[in-house]
């Protein structure tokens, strides 16, 4: 079972500012900003960033992605490569290029990305002595425009880039670092994919632990969208086991679609493109979309219940 009782993991303090900063609050009509993230690596974040956004997009939603990860494997897995990483997430955070100027266009209509470098690495020691250094991406995307960046190609791409973006998906790296409680500070909500091991209920704990601080300090808004079980091996009783320990312990925000652990979900990244449009017949997909539909159900809920 999760052990909720640990201690509380430490998080960078901003006493000089909170999030209530109303000259810095975003408009009412700005994106869901949604925040996918585990500390604990190989659970299917960036997989399920890249595929949620890519869902989302199939059925008509504009999603922008942010890649937070020095890896920056949602920008390989988007086909998004090196050399087109012009202006990166890490320029964004330290105040050299506003958000709308790094965007980069996908092959999936409907889907952008802001890209990751390995210059990330150096972000959390470069902003150390910064002021609000926790709220650096809340503060960029209050100034972004909401449909980020028109682009002037064609007829096609000035129509779909003149509509709002409806979600953010920010991919994080596999740490609780400044990275990822910038992202958290930024976010409405988080979403966690939670791999279907024993290992992966301990870092559940920790991370639950640091969504309550970062609630209490920094950002009051925030909150659990759900939990995604991934790479389920129906063959495996020990999936069964962490599913249904997970479901006891936090109910409904359990998310009924499970991520079957699926070959064409782990080969689509090496060809630079989403499992979806690899193959979108095949079992990983068919559970994205139905993961897209439900959480789209969820999200209406909730507007729902605001007002």
């Amino acid at each position: 079972m999760v052990d909720a009782a640990q201690p509380t993991s430490s998080i960078p303090q901003d006493k000089s500012t909170t999030g209530d900063d109303k000259a810095l609050l975003p408009s009412t009509d700005r994106p869901r900003v949604l925040v996918v993230a585990n500390q604990k690596g190989g659970v299917g974040k960036t997989t399920t960033a890249i595929n949620l956004g890519t869902a989302l997009a199939a059925v008509g939603e504009r999603v922008l992605i942010l890649d937070l990860d020095p890896q920056g494997n949602a920008s390989t897995g988007l086909g998004v490569g090196r050399n087109e990483r012009k202006i990166s997430s890490y320029d964004v955070l330290i105040g050299a290029a506003l958000i709308e100027d790094a965007i980069v266009p996908t092959k999936v209509p409907g889907l952008d990305i802001v890209p990751s470098t390995m210059d990330l690495l150096g972000a959390e020691l470069e902003l150390a002595t910064v002021q609000r250094r926790s709220h650096r991406l809340y503060d960029a995307l209050a100034r972004m425009p909401r449909n980020g960046k028109q682009r002037e190609t064609s007829d096609a791409e000035r129509a779909l880039t003149a509509r709002p973006y409806s979600y953010l998906l920010i991919d994080c790296p596999p740490s609780l670092n400044l990275l990822t409680i910038n992202a958290m500070t930024a976010a409405d909500a988080i979403l966690v994919p939670l791999q279907c091991e024993f290992f992966a209920l301990e870092g559940l704990s920790q991370l639950l632990r640091t969504v309550e601080r970062v609630k209490t300090t920094l950002n009051p808004r925030l909150d659990i969208q759900g939990i995604v079980l991934t790479m389920f091996d129906q063959r495996n009783k020990l999936s069964d086991q962490v599913a249904s320990d997970v479901r006891s312990y936090l109910g409904d925000k359990v998310y009924r679609t499970v991520i079957p652990r699926n070959v064409r979900i782990s080969e689509a990244p090496s060809y630079g493109k989403p499992a979806l449009v690899y193959d979108h017949r095949c079992a990983g997909s068919k559970a994205y979309m139905k993961l897209a539909a439900e959480m789209i159900q969820r999200e209406r809920a909730l507007r729902r219940t605001a007002a």
